[in-house]
């Protein structure tokens, strides 16, 4: 049998290139040579090509998806591994234009992207499905700003973040009535919209769920002890925070826990990686958000607890390619 040809997308047009190349680089060096193909190609905001061996870049054909090669040879792709984090591969802009081409990908559908990138719609949806999430004020770009109304509202402290962001750009932290207006600048810079969330005082826990051989399964519950104000972008990927799997909660919580983060991912529909944030106070998970291509590299907490769970990094991956293999031929 022929080996399926396997394309690892990374890259993106967000801050968050850089974790996805090194994602990307994690999952090409994972997945089994003896049954696949693998080829990197990079997704930049000024130009998408094929990365050779020798680091030598070929121009991506945007109207297939292919690649000439130098002796002409054309290169196409049985699957599209997505692990662009931020847009376009989490938000359903990538997932919209392989549908029309007609190309095989990794990972959840465009409705699903787009959906779980914009934390204000998932949490609405999921409130439908009794899942809980901090009070709330949604604003856009250019709405005046009446800080008394939104802090008589939600109290202090209060969390001010873009509504469709990854890697916790351009979130604060608000204590103070004074420092409001400057926060919601910061989030503005980073998208049109924005959210401001009331405090949650408990546990922060990451919970990976993916959906293997055939099943929903919560990979781990990881405690996020960070030691700056709250796990921002440096507690994320400059190692300013303890992550510890499985979260040091009692067996009632976990149970909890589990039950919420499936629910939350099979209400979505969802398929691939995930990696949902949530507040644990008296015992119940609120959610913040979910990723739908979270951080793969090394350090990134999913591939810690597949680690931990018992499913190696190769059998994740390859699962994935899988899946798309599968869903190409029904």
């Amino acid at each position: 049998m022929s080996k399926k040809s396997v394309a690892v997308v990374m890259g993106g047009y967000s801050d968050e290139y850089v974790v996805s190349l090194k994602s990307g680089q994690l999952i090409y060096d994972s997945l089994d040579r003896d049954l696949y193909n693998v080829h990197k190609v990079v997704v930049l905001k000024d130009k998408w090509y094929f990365l050779d061996e020798n680091g030598k870049e070929y121009p991506i054909n945007k109207g297939d998806f292919s690649v000439t090669l130098d002796n002409n040879e054309l290169l196409k792709f049985d699957v599209c591994f997505n692990i662009i984090h931020g847009t376009p591969g989490e938000n359903g802009i990538l997932q919209a234009y392989w549908d029309a081409i007609g190309q095989t990908y990794t990972g959840c559908d465009f409705y699903q992207s787009a959906l779980t990138f914009n934390k204000k719609d998932t949490l609405a949806v999921l409130s439908k499905y009794g899942i809980p999430s901090a009070k709330s004020v949604y604003l856009r770009k250019g709405e005046d700003i009446n800080v008394d109304e939104i802090i008589n509202e939600l109290g202090l402290p209060v969390f001010v973040k873009p509504n469709q962001s990854g890697s916790s750009l351009g979130i604060s932290k608000v204590k103070e009535k004074s420092e409001l207006l400057a926060a919601t600048e910061i989030a503005f810079k980073e998208d049109h919209e924005i959210l401001i969330e009331s405090f949650l005082d408990g546990m922060e826990v990451s919970v990976g769920v993916i959906d293997f051989k055939g099943e929903t399964v919560v990979l781990g519950i990881t405690e996020i002890v960070p030691t700056n104000e709250f796990f921002d972008y440096e507690a994320k990927y400059e190692g300013a925070s303890e992550e510890i799997t499985p979260a040091r909660i009692d067996e009632e919580t976990t149970k909890r826990v589990e039950e919420i983060s499936k629910r939350a991912y099979d209400s979505l529909g969802m398929s691939g990686f995930s990696r949902s944030e949530y507040i644990l106070m008296d015992g119940i998970p609120y959610m913040l958000e979910m990723n739908t291509n979270p951080g793969f590299s090394p350090a990134s907490i999913l591939p810690q607890q597949a680690r931990h769970y018992g499913i190696s990094i190769m059998d994740l991956c390859g699962n994935e390619v899988e899946k798309a293999l599968a869903k190409k031929s029904n």
